[in-house]
């Protein structure tokens, strides 16, 4: 039995991490950390998990972590990097739920993170956490950097086609717990519900994180245009993805022979459109392409629980894969309904 911690497990991703993780049968969670709740019970925090997780938060602590086989930060972002290396050098594997690795070029993080890096030798070793394109890296990384909402949605969406392309428009819709469990006044239920907006078009942190993802794959520079939007309801995502091919080919034979031996990335049938509460709870990347009018124009839509295969449950994807375990372990599990 794999031993687990868990940095920062009070947030959204930090307590899926931990409903997950109570049913897994090749781990067991062994810290569960928080620096603002060290000596209360997690489930008195959180209920649901009442009978299945039977610990208190503590101080983080390296050498109590050190015991654990992988060690998950699911912290803000620039946590991870002040810890990760003395864990990496006492042979615990790593990974990160913020975007502490993600980017490759320190510049443009520092630009969009608004901090220095401090372990910028860990950055070029890190490995990006999306299995469907980095499966057999994620196998044997020692620090894995897992993937943001809005880019896994966006990705998984386009990568049949991105050979093909050279320019995409993103039109992303998030749940308000993408945007996380403080305190905000925009999703307030009074202020968030039965209201639908836009934010950060002249720029989102994931930008740079897409376009690097979808460049590197492509081999060339792709013209990225992302517009993300506030839904008002608790979870999911439906990603929109615009672009024009030139040539006739089956989209959808294309995207059916891309994902055929993908356990959590569903093509569905011709004509279809995908919806968030499809997935909610799940794993499960839906994907529908679509030309209308059989012409240039494509249109794919893509829909994830942002909570799920957009952070924790991707994650242990990851981690199912860095601890040799088999990959849906965990994992499962079909969405629910209503």
């Amino acid at each position: 039995m794999k031993k687990i911690g868990i940095v920062g497990a009070t947030g959204y991703t930090g307590v899926e991490l931990l409903r997950i993780l109570a049913t897994h049968s090749g781990v067991s969670v062994n810290q569960v950390t928080s620096r603002s709740h060290a000596g209360s019970r997690v489930d008195a925090m959180f209920p649901n998990l009442r009978g299945y997780i039977d610990l208190e938060f503590s101080q983080p602590d390296i050498d109590k972590l050190s015991a654990c086989d992988l060690v998950f930060f699911a912290t803000p972002n620039g946590i991870a990097m002040q810890s990760s290396k003395p864990l990496l050098d006492n042979g615990v594997k790593v990974i990160d739920l913020a975007a502490d690795y993600r980017i490759k070029d320190l510049s443009v993080w520092e630009k969009w993170y608004g901090m220095q890096h401090t372990t910028p030798e860990l950055v070029e070793s890190a490995v990006y956490g999306l299995p469907e394109i980095y499966r057999e890296q994620i196998k044997t990384a020692r620090l894995v950097a897992n993937p943001g909402c809005y880019p896994t949605a966006v990705t998984l969406g386009l990568l049949p086609l991105l050979e093909k392309i050279d320019s995409l428009i993103a039109d992303c819709k998030s749940g308000a717990s993408g945007a996380g469990r403080k305190a905000n006044v925009g999703t307030l239920l009074s202020e968030a519900s039965g209201n639908f907006k836009a934010y950060a078009v002249d720029g989102h942190r994931h930008q740079p994180e897409i376009a690097q993802t979808l460049s590197t794959l492509a081999g060339k520079a792709v013209d990225l245009t992302f517009v993300p939007h506030l839904l008002p309801m608790i979870r999911g995502i439906h990603a929109t993805l615009y672009t024009r091919l030139d040539s006739t080919q089956d989209i959808q034979d294309l995207y059916e022979k891309q994902y055929s031996n993908e356990p959590f990335v569903d093509v569905m049938p011709i004509g279809s459109h995908p919806e968030t509460r499809s997935v909610k709870g799940s794993n499960v990347c839906r994907i529908s392409p679509h030309r209308p009018g059989d012409g240039k124009q494509v249109v794919i839509l893509s829909v994830i629980d942002n909570l799920v295969k957009g952070a924790a449950g991707q994650a242990v994807q990851n981690m199912n894969l860095m601890l040799g375990l088999d990959e849906t372990q965990g994992l499962m599990t079909p969405a629910f309904l209503p």
